[in-house]
């Protein structure tokens, strides 16, 4: 096997908002890639509108830096495990990883998920403890809990031997020593070339490069992400595409891009141990293989984790349909799904028997609400129901997807957790205190415990708490959850509501919509306190009669609406009833829209 001493290829693997895509900037300035007065916007890996928004990393995305002769390929992966699916492609395309630890919080359940995935894929990981500069950081208990984390995944002798590099990603310094400041990232870059392998490859093999990712360019259609493993690949030149079941197709390469910095940069070759995206090849799927034309060999294919979360997708059917979209048919609908199951491994799309119905399955319901999300942004106008999970028969036992909880809370708010986590069957497993007036709790709790959960909690601690999940594997069904507890309340008519109609019903239950809002026969329009839905007259108006006492145009108080995102919908709607997202508007309703039928 022959090295490339040229070239290293690390991904950047760590927990939701410990500071990947802020080191991975740091890297990028400090590489010289930037003028001195150029204008970059923070976070500049995060390029999805959603990715800003929620701070979090949703598509793994590639950048590369030159630091003295060596080309070093960065990967920035998402950190939440229902992106998992990203992560597992990742970390084919590289050598080594980066594993991101908060110098406070420590590793939370998805630091041990993707570095679960970098051990198993047997890459030497180099350990970074972050957020040095926090009022409340403790590296040295945060070393010791890695160390365990690692034991605890039973790392091999030479994976424990990781070197240990302190930052602080804002300032864009690193020190090996925590008693010496650091002064730039140079540590960092040093300790990459020495710690992460060169690619290896085979001389004597053909072309072999498997495609990790899919993009879209407007100039030249469709491209395909990944590392060539084997051989060398030009422009123009023809070659093979070995798919899944083992038949073989033939393609050219039309252009061929490799990565400087954030942009990608049209190159003649590349070689074995390149990051590269290839256009001309539309008829491949992730995980395939792009081999030599004349002995066209395949890789292994990428196994991706089963989805344990789906939802029933379908057109919209409401009386309001078709006011605010450009995209409201089945065709348009099952187009786009499709679309997003040729690009996105983690997700499946499936018929039902209805034309307009599809069932989405995924790893999570956070990867499905940043899929709704992003088609309403688009302009499609569709209907959900209520998030369910995926079981298993095994040997006549039903199996359901179970998770792993980590919930970091206040000390006065333990006994608010506990209460609502037994009813959803959840077991605790360890309890942590660190002293610090907070409190770790870890549970495993089956997957349907967990829907609905996450609004309730943040209530119960006044949004002081920390909740994190993984998924744990299968176990047998732990029997019946309670869902809502209060039922709704239901418009009986189509009209717009009224502050007069809304004043009269608040003793009912908390309202969801102000006065003025139009409404259809069937739209939920708020929750009522007790555990039956009510059918309400929201548009009822005040009569206009002469006759007056003195008291009786007294001003109405309202209280405000309670405003909910699209995962709080998610989580509040039951099996009878429905989430209508249209572009401008969330709207909850049952699923018969005629009145009386309902019952």
């Amino acid at each position: 096997m022959h090295e490339r001493q040229n070239i290293r290829n690390i991904a950047i693997i760590a927990h939701v908002d410990h500071g990947k895509t802020t080191l991975v900037d740091a890297m990028l300035w400090q590489s010289g890639l930037f003028r001195q007065n150029e204008s970059v916007p923070e976070r500049i890996m995060d390029s999805i509108d959603l990715e800003r928004e929620k701070g979090i990393t949703i598509m793994a995305k590639n950048t590369a830096i030159n630091y003295k002769t060596v080309h070093i390929n960065i990967v920035d992966t998402p950190g939440h495990a229902d992106f998992g699916s990203e992560v597992e492609r990742t970390l084919t395309l590289v050598d080594g990883v980066l594993l991101l630890v908060d110098a406070a919080e420590g590793p939370l359940p998805q630091t041990r998920f993707v570095l679960k995935k970098a051990l198993e894929a047997e890459l030497p990981p180099i350990v970074v403890i972050n957020k040095i500069d926090r009022s409340d950081a403790r590296p040295a208990e945060v070393l010791d809990e890695i160390y365990d984390l690692f034991i605890d995944l039973d790392a091999a002798a030479d994976q424990l031997d990781f070197p240990v590099l302190y930052t602080n990603a804002r300032l864009g310094t690193a020190t090996l020593d925590l008693k010496q400041s650091g002064a730039s990232l140079e540590p960092l870059f040093e300790t990459i070339l020495t710690t992460v392998p060169a690619p290896r490859f085979d001389p004597s093999a053909g072309l072999q490069f498997r495609v990790a990712m899919l993009d879209w360019d407007d100039y030249v259609g469709r491209l395909i992400i990944g590392r060539l493993v084997n051989g060398r690949v030009r422009q123009a030149e023809r070659v093979a595409v070995v798919h899944r079941d083992g038949s073989v197709e033939y393609a050219k390469v039309t252009v061929l891009y490799g990565y400087e910095g954030l942009k990608r940069i049209e190159i003649p070759e590349a070689s074995a141990g390149d990051l590269v995206a290839i256009a001309g090849v539309d008829a491949i799927e992730i995980g395939e293989t792009v081999a030599d034309a004349e002995n066209p060999v395949a890789l292994p294919l990428i196994r991706i984790d089963e989805p344990t979360v789906s939802m029933l997708f379908s057109a919209n059917v409401s009386p309001f349909a078709g006011r605010e979209g450009r995209f409201v048919t089945s065709p348009q609908l099952r187009e786009r799904l499709m679309k997003e199951k040729r690009i996105n491994v983690g997700i499946r799309v499936e018929e039902t028997d209805s034309p307009d119905t599809f069932r989405v399955s995924g790893r999570g319901e956070l990867q499905l609400a940043i899929l709704i999300e992003m088609m309403r942004r688009e302009g499609f106008e569709l209907e959900v129901g209520k998030p369910t999970i995926i079981t298993h028969e095994e040997h006549g036992r039903t199996l359901e997807p179970m998770e792993y909880l980590v919930i970091d809370v206040p000390e006065e708010h333990i006994g608010a957790v506990t209460q609502k986590i037994g009813p959803r069957r959840g077991a605790m497993a360890k309890m942590v205190n660190h002293g610090t007036g907070r409190v770790r709790l870890e549970y495993r709790i089956p997957s349907r415990g967990l829907i609905g959960y996450r609004t309730e909690f943040l209530t119960d601690t006044r949004g002081t708490g920390l909740l994190n999940h993984l998924f744990d594997g299968w176990d047998e069904w732990q029997g019946d959850i309670a869902h809502r507890q209060n039922g709704a309340l239901v418009a009986d008519r189509t009209g717009r509501a009224t502050g007069y109609a809304i004043d009269h019903l608040q003793a009912r239950g908390t309202m969801f919509i102000s006065p003025a809002t139009d409404v259809y026969e069937s739209q939920i329009v708020g929750e009522n306190s007790r555990d039956n839905d009510l059918d309400v007259n929201i548009t009822k108006e005040k009569k206009l009669t002469n006759m007056r006492a003195s008291t009786s145009d007294e001003g109405i108080k309202l209280t405000p609406p309670r405003v909910m995102n699209l995962e709080q919908c998610l989580e509040w709607v039951r099996e009878d009833e429905l989430l209508e997202v249209t572009p401008k508007s969330l709207r909850l309703r049952k699923r018969a829209l005629g009145g009386r039928r309902r019952f």
